[in-house]
């Protein structure tokens, strides 16, 4: 991993100094402003709903653009994929365990963010508590989307190719 140099981030912090300094930016609202008092300030509201409730926040997109059908969506158009009553139900079932695993792995990723938060806010954070707890924060979000993605799979294994063609042209994707 390569560090930048420090003349180089103390050059950085000087020309941003310099332009507030002569006016520039000053005067416009500023991009963070606000995102301080959010409950984790580092993850949108939409962000940390989706991670307590086991939504997929699109970390799935690589199977689902690439016809590995989403549980969720496969029984929110389940008439027009004419599922099977087994397939129903099976899809019930794996809906409800991603929502399991996919919850108590997103309360990770907030624990872990929230964690990075507070060593900043408490005035602790050095180069190692960043690498270490950067890395934290990696890994519970690398594990989410693992589970997500592995929940597509399993999907796309217990359709037939015409229910997949239906759900893909049903979510408005191009044919592969």
């Amino acid at each position: 991993m390569k560090t930048v140099p420090l003349a180089l981030m103390l050059l950085a912090l000087t020309s941003v100094a310099n332009a507030q300094h002569a006016g520039h930016g000053s005067a416009r609202a500023q991009p963070y402003a606000g995102l301080d008092g959010r409950a984790v300030p580092s993850l949108s509201t939409e962000e940390l709903d989706g991670l307590w409730n086991g939504r997929g926040l699109a970390m799935a997109l690589p199977a689902e653009l690439n016809g590995y059908p989403g549980p969720l969506h496969v029984l929110e158009l389940a008439d027009r994929l004419q599922l099977t009553p087994d397939q129903t139900h099976q899809t019930e079932a794996l809906v409800t365990a991603m929502r399991k695993e996919t919850i108590d792995i997103g309360q990770a990723v907030i624990a872990a963010e929230s964690q990075l938060d507070r060593t900043f806010k408490e005035r602790r954070a050095t180069p190692e508590t960043i690498e270490a707890e950067t890395k934290a924060v990696g890994a519970a979000r690398a594990a989410l989307r693992a589970a997500h993605l592995r929940y597509h799979l399993v999907m796309a294994k217990m359709l037939n190719e015409h229910q997949i063609a239906e759900y893909r042209s049903a979510r408005g994707y191009r044919t592969p």
